[in-house]
């Protein structure tokens, strides 16, 4: 795991923590909506490590 998904793996946690604290539906919602980015790009970094660490066929 680089670096970079450690970061990104920490920013959607905490935007989902301060989703979850009470504040405005519109703010709450662009945290949620930040965090599922977040998390889009660790799966894709994943999908795209695992792609290059199969064996050539």
């Amino acid at each position: 795991m680089t670096r970079t998904t450690d970061d990104l793996r920490d920013q959607a946690d905490r935007a989902e923590r301060l989703a979850r604290t009470g504040m405005d539906s519109l703010t709450a919602e662009r945290l949620r909506a930040y965090a599922e980015e977040c998390r889009s790009q660790i799966a894709a970094a994943e999908r795209e490590r695992q792609s290059g660490a199969s064996p050539a066929a």
